[in-house]
């Protein structure tokens, strides 16, 4: 009875290595950014990329600002995905239904406003028959395409905008998916990050629409979770694309902060740092946006040591991906014509490479789905793990949010990135367990 027992358990282990012989190598694994499989970028111009403008491809309507005072976020984010797409197609695009498709890219100008929004949304929609929506600066602005996405089931990626209100069960849709942080993720990280300084009295200055007001409620909440002993000694909130901020400066310079608290974004982000320098205010600032290079170079190396930068995405983390990117990306940059050809676009820093990793997980996704029905990758994306340029990401699946570790660092000089200003910095990892958004309390499918 015993040798039987014996023999029986070798026949079952021979059976059992046998059958993991034909199982595929990958089996059980969490898809990945693939950095051996960059193509050469030496061909790459963000001013003509080239990518089909017809026929049976896979299409993408990118809504940004590409005129008026935000236009700055239009290029910037024109530029991070024309790359990714132009990287895809030159690998033959990706296979949704049974074929090879390019990547079409296609242009729609929001100007920040939300009635032209709507327009231009509707328009991508139901002439240009986009498979997905991507965007966009301003959370005011992706509330309108979100309404959009949803009337014509069109998915709605965003890999931007920040507000909590944008997946809360006034605005969720099943069509809508956030693939970066959130307010709460940022506001949280960042207390959390402070719970292990000395600084315990801030000042809170942000743009003032939903975004701004409720940053500034998480991070108050978040000092209260992680360091209660600290103080907000003010806090204020300015119209968007402001160009004095004079009066806001001077009300924090009688506060007695050790630390100015904000989440503004461009132009915003550049021009409270510039006047603040210029009128002799030289405090630390926690951001998640104000780490434009031609800013830091503008105030100096020294001064803009000032700066801590909080994100989901940083250049100075080292993983084997992200050191990829950054070398083909900078060896690409060498040829790109204006405006890209200036040192603020040397590195793939924040919202860059933010973007890109975003935009691999997409398509990714999709390639996973095997086909561009909207339902099919819904489901595919719906509780989704990926290990991206930095880390793992996880899309929740009740409310379509990314979940993520964080990065802090404050910007040193000299650094590896800047010859002439301050750049990253160390990163500290903030765990995801420190700064997971909240489930959406009134969303019904999420109970």
């Amino acid at each position: 009875m015993r040798r039987f027992k014996g023999v029986s358990l070798i026949i079952c282990l021979g059976l059992f290595l046998m059958c993991g012989m034909f199982l595929p190598a990958s089996a059980g694994a969490i898809p990945a950014f693939d950095a051996t499989k960059l193509s050469d970028m030496s061909d790459y111009d963000p001013i003509n990329p080239v990518f089909p403008t017809e026929g049976d491809t896979f299409k993408v309507g990118l809504m940004e600002p590409f005129s008026g005072p935000a236009a700055a976020n239009g290029k910037y984010y024109w530029l991070t995905n024309s790359w990714v797409v132009h990287d895809l197609n030159k690998r033959g695009g990706i296979k949704v239904d049974g074929k090879m498709k390019k990547i079409q890219l296609i242009k729609g100008d929001t100007q920040a406003k939300p009635a032209i929004t709507k327009k231009i949304a509707e328009k991508l929609c139901l002439e240009d028959k986009v498979d997905v929506l991507i965007g966009s600066s301003g959370s005011h602005i992706c509330i309108v395409i979100e309404s959009v996405a949803k009337k014509y089931k069109t998915l709605f990626h965003m890999p931007t905008s920040l507000s909590i209100a944008l997946l809360d069960g006034k605005n969720f849709n099943r069509y809508s998916f956030r693939s970066c942080l959130n307010s709460e993720t940022f506001g949280l990280a960042m207390a959390y990050y402070y719970s292990k300084r000395p600084e315990k009295k801030f000042y809170i200055l942000n743009q003032d629409y939903s975004y701004g007001h409720e940053l500034a409620k998480i991070f108050k909440d978040g000092l209260k979770k992680y360091k209660p002993e600290a103080e907000v000694v003010g806090e204020a909130y300015h119209p968007l694309f402001l160009k004095d901020f004079a009066p806001y400066i001077t009300k924090v310079q009688g506060a007695g902060a050790e630390v100015i608290f904000s989440g503004d974004w461009s132009p915003d982000g550049f021009n409270l740092v510039k006047q603040a320098v210029q009128m002799g205010l030289k405090l630390p600032v926690a951001n998640i946006y104000i780490d434009n290079r031609p800013l830091m170079e503008m105030i100096g190396g020294p001064t803009g040591t000032m700066m801590f930068n909080g994100n989901d995405y940083m250049i100075s983390v080292e993983t084997p991906q992200n050191e990829a990117l950054i070398k083909s990306w900078h060896e690409s940059q060498k040829d790109w014509n204006a405006p890209y050809d200036t040192d603020e676009f040397l590195w793939p820093v924040t919202i860059f490479g933010r973007c890109v990793d975003a935009a691999y997980w997409f398509f990714d996704v999709v390639e996973r789905a095997g086909t561009a029905d909207p339902e099919k990758i819904i489901e595919t994306w719906e509780g989704d793990e990926y290990v991206g340029l930095v880390g793992k990401l996880k899309m929740r699946a009740c409310d379509h949010q990314a979940i993520r570790d964080m990065f802090v660092t404050q910007f040193e000089f000299p650094n590896k990135w800047h010859d002439k200003g301050a750049s990253y910095g160390k990163p500290v990892v903030v765990p995801a367990e420190f700064c997971t958004p909240s489930v959406p309390a009134d969303l019904d499918r999420c109970k």
